[in-house]
């Protein structure tokens, strides 16, 4: 019985220490898959660009950026400028990175990319959204939305932050939270 009470002791202490680490839903029903920074390399310097979260209603089974990429759950991205950068510059990136991950529907990416008008200022946030039920792939900012239909286009548009990268560093820290 002795040995019973310890065992259970144990038990109890080690269920207490893993929920400390275990991810807890936001008020607004999601996790935080994880967090980090982008950095685009001018000459010799890495200049940060945008801070960016990851958050999903449900997460995958198993911790893996592929797992990310195919969620078919309500998700976001969520960016907040750390510099001021002109709207074409970010389409020819966000084009780059589709075209990179080997999504050529120029439409569709046309179609994400309106929201982008003038400059992107200092602070300013964009968002990023897949809607499950609707199976659409939304993103807002300064004011202006867009949406396109179809799982393809979120499975692409995620590739962009969990495919084919050119900062994997940036990978990790998004599935940094995940167990």
């Amino acid at each position: 019985m002795r040995l019973s009470a310890r065992l259970t002791a144990l038990l109890v202490v080690l269920l207490a220490a893993s929920s400390l680490f275990a991810l807890e839903r936001g008020k607004d029903g999601f996790y935080e898959t994880g967090e980090g920074v982008r950095t685009k390399k001018v000459a010799f310097f890495h200049v940060k660009v945008y801070q960016i979260e990851s958050f999903a209603k449900e997460l995958p089974a198993v911790k893996s950026k592929a797992a990310m990429i195919t969620l078919d759950t309500d998700k976001k991205l969520e960016w907040k400028m750390l510099r001021s950068v002109g709207a074409q510059k970010i389409k020819d990136a966000m084009r780059e990175a589709y075209e990179m991950n080997g999504y050529s529907d120029q439409a569709k990416i046309d179609a994400i990319n309106a929201p982008f008008v003038g400059e992107v200022k200092d602070g300013a946030t964009v968002t990023i959204s897949y809607d499950a039920a609707t199976k659409t792939t939304s993103l807002a900012t300064g004011g202006r939305r867009a949406s396109v239909p179809g799982e393809d286009f979120m499975r692409a548009t995620w590739s962009i932050w969990f495919g084919h990268i050119d900062q994997p560093s940036l990978q990790d820290a998004l599935i940094s939270k995940l167990k």
